[in-house]
């Protein structure tokens, strides 16, 4: 009985998490790339300045104004923390154990075009946001 559970959840996963998902998933990126004209690029420069350039040149970045709210640089501190969880950091020594060095190419390669499609996300989460009662 374990044994055919554990058959079919590896048939399961070599479908979701295999070539085709990865593909999915790398040609989304790929594509949003595309079509923003290379946005993760072009806009380096104004991101850098607007989040890491902020903590420097801006004073107020680092306290709230009011007691109840959380200043912009804790914020970004809690948004990097939801993304960059535990899970991801044994993820990456696992990769490059088991793929060696070229794991850390390709781990750069899909996070290049993986920003774009987390941005591509936001983007469409914030455009047809729509507010309840």
């Amino acid at each position: 009985m374990i044994e055919t559970i554990s058959n079919s959840n590896g048939a399961i996963n070599n479908v979701v998490w295999g070539v085709p998902a990865l593909a999915l998933l790398v040609g989304t990126g790929i594509l949003m790339t595309i079509l923003t004209k290379g946005f993760q690029f072009t806009r380096f420069g104004h991101m850098w300045k607007e989040t890491i350039g902020a903590l420097f040149r801006k004073k107020d970045i680092l306290k709230s104004k009011d007691a109840n709210s959380i200043s912009q640089f804790q914020a970004l501190c809690t948004a990097l923390s939801a993304t960059i969880g535990t899970g991801n950091i044994a993820g990456i020594a696992y990769a490059i154990t088991m793929g060696g060095p070229g794991a850390v190419f390709w781990m750069w390669v899909a996070a290049i075009f993986g920003m774009m499609t987390n941005y591509s996300e936001n983007v469409l989460g914030i455009f047809f946001r729509r507010r309840n009662a």
